[in-house]
């Protein structure tokens, strides 16, 4: 069936091109969106929360997306050195940084040829609002992409540390940051599975985990105020799949989205939070798995201290790949302007 997309004119277009990091969604928005006003991308953050927050409704909610659908928009950088900036939306709202999603961008944006290295490996630097992203894609023998970054200042930010949650009990978690914050809790210590076949638990206690943590801490970034919240839980396990794997990740985040991958400014946190333990040391790799078995690799490189924080640099690895490319459109008379969620 031919269709001709001029008959749609007095709709609204969005343009995407779809991928998934390790299992993990990204809807990567290259069109449709009005000029997004700031200078730094914090601000340009704020602008989409109160002026464009529409379309990311739109996108994210059904009938164009689902419960667990993840985005980044793609802007001008801010900073000369960078190729261009990100922000990063979900169900909830916009998130400071995000792993799956630089792993995904960078590698369609060769694929693409909205980057074209003229040798491999190449360096892509990319703004967040979480700080300025250092990637790096190179090419394998057989012509496969490979793709890798080293995320911004990364470290423990509590330890230790106890919450009573409602229907529960006490629960011992530790708090991390690797470009948000995350609760991190030992799933194998309070009797919870990490498997497909728990999800319903997972979200249901870790969403509670979330809203118990910031209900009595309060959460401060060293530098941006708006990057002081608590983006998520993210539960591990001892229990893998895979025999190469050191641990297992489930992150509930945002309003109970469950991530599909290991969870890039997850695996970026726990590495810091492991290193802060002394059980791990500097450029040592380990492996962590998802709640699908996908993977990453991550180490903890040398970093300068972060104001008060002992911080690593995390270099985390993952694979991507583009799933379809769309034209999303919405009739001005639809009922459903900006979407809607239902689980």
């Amino acid at each position: 069936m031919k269709i001709d997309v001029e008959q749609f004119s007095h709709f609204k277009h969005f343009h995407t091109i779809d991928a998934h990091t390790e299992g993990e969604p990204l809807r990567i928005i290259t069109g449709g969106y009005p000029e997004i006003v700031g200078s730094t991308m914090l601000e340009k953050r704020r602008y989409l929360q109160d002026n464009l927050d529409q379309y990311r409704q739109i996108l994210m909610f059904e009938p164009r997306g689902h419960a667990d659908m993840y985005g980044v928009l793609i802007t001008e950088p801010v900073t000369p050195t960078s190729d261009f900036g990100v922000l990063f939306l979900h169900n909830e709202g916009y998130s400071s940084m995000c792993g799956h999603g630089i792993i995904a961008v960078c590698k369609v944006a060769v694929e693409i040829g909205h980057i074209t290295p003229l040798s491999f490996p190449h360096n892509i630097n990319i703004d967040s609002p979480a700080g300025l992203i250092a990637a790096t894609i190179d090419k394998k023998p057989n012509g496969e992409l490979d793709v890798w970054f080293e995320n911004v200042a990364s470290y423990a930010h509590a330890l230790d540390c106890h919450v009573d949650v409602a229907g529960f009990g006490a629960i011992k978690y530790d708090i991390g940051f690797g470009g948000a914050y995350y609760a991190y809790v030992d799933a194998d210590a309070i009797g919870v599975s990490c498997s497909p076949s728990n999800v319903n638990q997972l979200i249901d206690l870790g969403r509670r985990i979330k809203h118990a943590v910031m209900a009595s801490t309060e959460i401060k970034h060293p530098r941006d105020e708006d990057l002081g919240f608590l983006y998520g839980t993210i539960f591990y396990s001892s229990k893998t799949t895979q025999p190469d794997a050191h641990s297992r990740h489930v992150c509930v985040f945002a309003e109970g989205e469950v991530d599909r991958s290991p969870t890039g400014t997850g695996v970026a946190g726990r590495i810091a939070l492991l290193h802060a333990k002394g059980e791990v040391s500097h450029n040592q790799q380990i492996i962590i798995e998802s709640i699908v078995d996908g993977q990453m690799k991550v180490s903890a490189l040398p970093c300068d201290k972060f104001y008060q924080f002992d911080a690593v640099t995390p270099k985390v690895h993952g694979r991507a790949w583009i799933t379809g490319v769309h034209q999303f459109m919405l009739d001005p008379t639809d009922i459903f302007q900006r979407g809607f969620i239902l689980r």
